[in-house]
């Protein structure tokens, strides 16, 4: 009768004292293999870990914002929005609900909420990465860059990317050039496939993608483009044939995407919206909360490139060195990636190995 009553009390405890975390996306959803679900990996691991109870709530449209972050903020302690769009409705929502934690990832605004905590990165500093790798893997001297919207984190992708072909150029005395389009959608993969063609036949071989779900149809393209090559299903008569003729490429983005096309991704920008997406579980869960912005760069083990698991052995030992004594200056505070289109055009290469 005594474990029976410990047991019930126990229930009832857990139950009055439950924490929760909402995870509210913007329209691009869960299944982009990127930003969206690094995000939403970040959560679980961290509410799987502390034993929190999770959720997702998918926007379908942009009029849905104010509606599901309302939603989320009557039933959970935490409540995320992921994407830039969802700013204005995050922070008119945020001032609604005074006891329940939120917290954005992917843009920040001047206001003091004591309830908010967000995250931003230097997505420059991860795209400059593949940018340097790209010009120095194209065979054609021709490379691009896919961006969904122009917001602030797509175009600081789209300057790290062109920084890092431009250092490239200035440092090995070459003159690849960047083409740089946007699909304005992160939801549009027949978009994304169109788009890839179409730099295909202006002779682009490596293309960064900055476009959530629409990359979906970049990668489409490009192994349909390799495929009419390499026949084989095989991911080692594809890699012998990529080392020997060269190929096509994309170059992920946010997370490592090498795994959704083996071969045919060359290596990823790396952003990790799961270490924050995790650090705010945490920070809420533990009662370490300080609101603001924390903004994550190299430095801070927030960006940087992915492990090629597939495609590293292609890659020129000289390259990974440059690459590497590259960040080491990043994050010696040696060399700083511009952000904005004047910062780039300012820029002077000094820059030896």
């Amino acid at each position: 009768m005594k474990k029976l009553l410990f047991l019930v009390f126990t229930l009832i405890f857990s139950s009055l004292f439950a924490f929760k975390v909402i995870m509210v996306t913007d329209v691009g959803g869960l299944g982009d293999g990127s930003f969206m679900d690094g995000t939403w990996s970040g959560i679980v691991r961290a509410c799987q870990e502390y034993g929190i109870e999770y959720e997702v709530i998918q926007s379908k449209e942009q009029s849905d914002y104010i509606s599901n972050l309302s939603k989320a903020a009557e039933s959970a302690d935490v409540v995320f929005a992921v994407g830039f769009l969802m700013s204005d409705a995050f922070y008119k929502v945020a001032e609604q609900y005074p006891e329940t934690y939120f917290v954005g990832i992917d843009f920040h605004q001047e206001k003091d909420l004591p309830n908010v905590m967000t995250f931003t990165f230097k997505e420059q500093e991860g795209s400059f990465l593949t940018g340097y790798l790209a010009a120095g893997m194209t065979k054609t001297g021709k490379v691009a860059i896919i961006g969904g919207i122009p917001i602030p984190p797509v175009k600081r992708y789209e300057i790290g990317f062109r920084t890092g072909v431009k250092v490239y150029n200035s440092i090995h005395n070459t003159n690849v050039e960047v083409k740089v389009v946007y699909a304005n959608s992160f939801t549009d993969p027949k978009k994304g496939k169109e788009l890839t063609q179409a730099l295909i036949s202006e002779g682009v071989d490596i293309i960064q993608q900055a476009c959530g779900g629409t990359a979906l149809g970049i990668i489409e393209a490009i192994k349909e483009e390799n495929l009419k090559n390499v026949t084989s299903k095989e991911l080692k008569e594809l890699i012998d044939y990529m080392y020997l003729n060269g190929g096509y490429y994309m170059l992920g983005g946010d997370v490592e995407q090498e795994w959704q096309a083996p071969g045919h991704i060359l290596a990823s920008a790396i952003k990790r919206v799961d270490n924050a997406s995790y650090m705010g579980v945490v920070k809420a869960f533990t009662g370490d909360w300080h609101p603001g912005n924390i903004e994550l760069g190299l430095k801070e083990d927030g960006e940087g490139i992915s492990r090629m698991p597939f495609t590293k052995g292609l890659v020129p030992n000289g390259l990974i060195y440059e690459l590497e004594y590259l960040i080491s200056l990043v994050k010696r505070g040696e060399f700083k990636i511009p952000e904005t289109e004047d910062e780039l055009n300012a820029l002077r290469v000094k820059i030896q190995f």
